[in-house]
């Protein structure tokens, strides 16, 4: 592999601008299809398969108009006003008007409302709250809007509505007018209303990028300027890592009319791909500049012996991290499989631009890589200890069963709030405190109860195609009803031929809640009793119940992932380090890692440390599809810095060095650079924990804790001690299974041995 790659390099950087033309064109294409071509994200979080979107997926076929989102506008007052004084009345009569005008809006009536105009006002309300479970429709002019409830100190009003299609496939125009429908009610002659739409109206479409990522970006850079010792050599990684994530993200987003793009996954593919762009740049970059400088060689020759070795440690460690993405197609969730496959594209992407871009780039700044005055502060010699490295490794291997048991103790402290662990979505009832979503939610909370604003809804198909009838709906209804934690049933509507019927079930405990799940499958259980006493196929949905669905298959899906990722540590790790107890070391150590990133996770999103810091005010669950995504990134990266870390240190054993010397030595000569790669990648994660959005506020936070973990404890502190524990018999591997192994070479003997019989036979 070493002797293909140093080929590929010495290449790349002979013909520099075919390789740096090549990889415009490319980008150049990426972006003509993005201008000819806007990208389309959603915000939908859809498993098939789950019983919730089984369901959607019945009433998109019998009932569309009831299969899309459902939306609530919330009108209130201050102290002394009511919401249905005149004027306030007239002004929501408006509103619904106009919304009910809107072609995304379906138009759905009680039954028996033309009857009702012709009873005495008091007479006709009574009977539509009677319908409505006891609550107050909205009386304006000698109209009743039974979508329009009024809360029992009148102070509240909750405009109920459906849309067509599902809010993230309703053109952005169409809900702006809505938005701005409701909006005029606040601006009508003589009403007091406040107004505030819920989060239903607004597709949760984070920003790929604010201040704080770019903030992490200039720490990254500084942290190269530092480490390359040159600004010029610390502007390479940056400007490559850039370029990648161009094509890699850019290349996804040209593919969002084909495949359903999630939100979140641009913004991971633009996170890892800073990441691993910056550092797989920094690992060939660096050690050209080292052989420069310790081996007094050319810019040409360093550059293409660094794509040799350095790049054959690239291309195995992004190999890994590529693996462990894909991996996530075996657990047969679409959602996180498009997020993973996209991810992966860019890394692939920014181990192909290390390979060959950077070359192309060093050859294109040539000697002037490395200035005059590092050439002559240089002594040359390959060997020579860092000082702070040495310090601490020596501590390491002399105190290395103490080093363990720390190491141990501390992650094992930290893994143990994950216990109780919650997966979920984000809501309204966990966006910050003031927002128009929040303040939605606790209006809504406060006028009407918590399960109003999860409520679950329930859609009931006649199983012989005959119509349903009233008083099966009744007596439906009052079952329901009667179950312990149901506060309200509300009818939906009927499709045409009433072969479906909608229902919207309102618990008494709020959408977060562990008893309004234990509802949903308590209903669902009763299936079977639907079926025989009404002849009705009853199933739920709603966000209530997507969320626990998607919650339910993501937990299910991560002991299979752990598994799969925990046989393909021991494969990649004994086919790269032959030895038997360092695959072993590496794969037990990056499972320490990620349970204790998820008590951190735990500890920081739903007890709330660091709430202020990082810019939410109200602790919540951790994204459904957090842990086992970040366990198949965690294990990538971790495995990175184990492949440069460790392999140093073989390279030495390889050389002759034995026990704790080639610990050591291997340490020293890798450290700085692993050092630097952890820092910069902790930077760019951080940034994203910044960043607004709740979902990728935590992809951040988990990505930066984890690597900071990983890096600096497990494979500085305790790989280091390890190996020291066990000796020589870290590096043993049965005869026979050497023998069968392939010789990967990541360490480049066996160039080196081939460029020494070059040299030789030039003599």
């Amino acid at each position: 592999m070493s002797s293909i790659l140093y080929r590929l390099g010495r290449f790349a950087f002979t013909h520099r601008w075919i390789v740096i033309g090549a990889w415009a064109l490319i980008l150049a294409v990426v972006v003509a299809v993005l201008v000819a071509v806007p990208p389309k994200v959603t915000s939908e979080f859809r498993i098939d398969g789950t019983p919730s979107q089984d369901v959607l997926d019945t009433l998109s076929e019998n009932f569309p108009a009831a299969a899309g989102s459902q939306a609530f506008i919330v009108f209130a007052v201050g102290d002394g006003d009511h919401v249905d004084d005149p004027a306030n009345a007239s002004a929501i009569v408006e509103v619904v008007k106009e919304i009910g005008d809107n072609e995304y809006v379906a138009q759905r009536e009680l039954e028996g409302m033309d009857a009702l105009a012709q009873l005495p006002p008091e007479q006709a309300v009574a009977i539509v709250s009677e319908q409505l479970g006891g609550l107050t429709p909205l009386v304006a002019d000698g109209t009743i809007l039974p979508n329009v409830l009024v809360s029992d100190n009148r102070e509240v009003a909750l405009f109920t509505f459906q849309l067509t299609e599902q809010v993230d496939s309703v053109p952005t125009a169409a809900l702006e007018a809505i938005r701005q429908s409701s909006e005029t009610a606040a601006n009508a002659s003589g009403a007091t209303l406040r107004v505030y739409p819920s989060s239903t109206l607004v597709p949760l479409i984070p920003n790929l990028a604010g201040p704080a990522e770019l903030v992490g970006l200039l720490v990254a850079a500084l942290v190269l300027a530092l480490t390359l010792g040159s600004l010029l050599a610390a502007g390479l990684p940056l400007v490559t890592a850039l370029i990648g994530v161009g094509v890699g993200v850019g290349g996804a987003f040209t593919l969002s009319s084909v495949i359903s793009l999630s939100a979140v996954t641009p913004v991971l593919a633009l996170m890892v791909g800073l990441a691993v762009g910056i550092d797989y740049s920094l690992f060939i970059v660096n050690r050209q500049r080292r052989l420069i400088l310790d081996s007094k060689l050319s810019a040409g020759d360093a550059a293409a012996r660094a794509t040799g070795t350095a790049g054959s440690a690239v291309f195995f460690a992004g190999l890994t991290v590529l693996i462990a993405l894909c991996g996530l197609s075996v657990v047969g969730i679409q959602l996180l499989t498009t997020m993973a496959l996209v991810a992966a594209a860019t890394v692939a992407v920014a181990i192909a631009i290390a390979l060959t871009l950077v070359p192309a780039l060093l050859g294109l700044v040539g000697e002037r890589i490395v200035s005059a005055r590092a050439r002559l502060k240089s002594s040359g010699a390959a060997d020579e200890n860092h000082p702070v490295a040495h310090r601490f490794v020596s501590a390491v291997v002399r105190f290395r069963l103490p080093a363990v048991l720390i190491v141990v103790a501390v992650l094992g402290a930290l893994a143990i709030p994950a216990t109780s662990l919650t997966l979920g979505l984000p809501s309204s009832a966990t966006a910050n405190t003031g927002t128009a979503e929040r303040e939605s939610y606790d209006l809504t909370a406060a006028g009407f109860g918590e399960g109003f604003s999860g409520q679950l809804v329930l859609a009931a198909t006649s199983e012989e195609g005959t119509k349903i009838d009233d008083q099966t709906l009744a007596d439906l209804s009052d079952e329901l009803r009667a179950l312990s934690n149901v506060d309200l049933v509300l009818p939906g509507g009927l499709n045409d031929d009433r072969t479906t019927a909608i229902l919207s079930v309102v618990p008494t405990s709020g959408p977060a809640s562990e008893a309004t799940g234990d509802l949903v499958h308590e209903i669902r259980g009763l299936a079977d009793e639907f079926s025989d006493r009404y002849g009705l196929t009853v199933g739920v949905t709603g966000q209530t119940a997507i969320t626990l669905d998607i919650s339910s298959a993501m937990a299910a899906a991560l002991p299979l992932y752990l598994t799969v990722i925990v046989v393909l540590s021991l494969i990649i790790m004994l086919l790269v380090f032959r030895s038997l107890l360092i695959p072993i070391q590496a794969t037990a150590g990056f499972l320490f890692s990620v349970l204790a990133t998820l008590g951190v996770l735990t500890l920081v999103f739903q007890e709330g440390w660091f709430s202020n810091v990082l810019g939410f005010d109200t602790p919540g669950p951790i994204v459904s599809f957090l842990p086992i995504l970040v366990t198949g990134i965690l294990y990538g990266l971790a495995m990175d810095y184990q492949v440069f870390l460790v392999s140093s240190m073989r390279e030495s054993h390889v050389h002759g060095h034995r026990g704790h010397e080639a610990i050591e030595r291997g340490f020293e000569h890798a450290s700085k650079v692993v050092v630097a790669a952890a820092i910069i990648m902790v930077a760019v994660f951080a940034g994203f924990a910044f960043n607004e959005d709740i979902m990728v506020k935590q992809i951040g936070v988990a990505l930066s804790v984890g690597i900071l973990l990983d890096a600096f404890l497990i494979r500085m502190t305790l790989t280091p001690a390890l190996l020291a524990l066990f000796g020589e018999r870290s590096w043993w591997i049965p005869r026979w299974l050497d023998r069968l192994l392939p010789n990967l070479d990541i360490e480049g003997d066996k160039l080196n041995k081939e460029l020494a019989l070059r040299r030789n036979s030039s003599l």
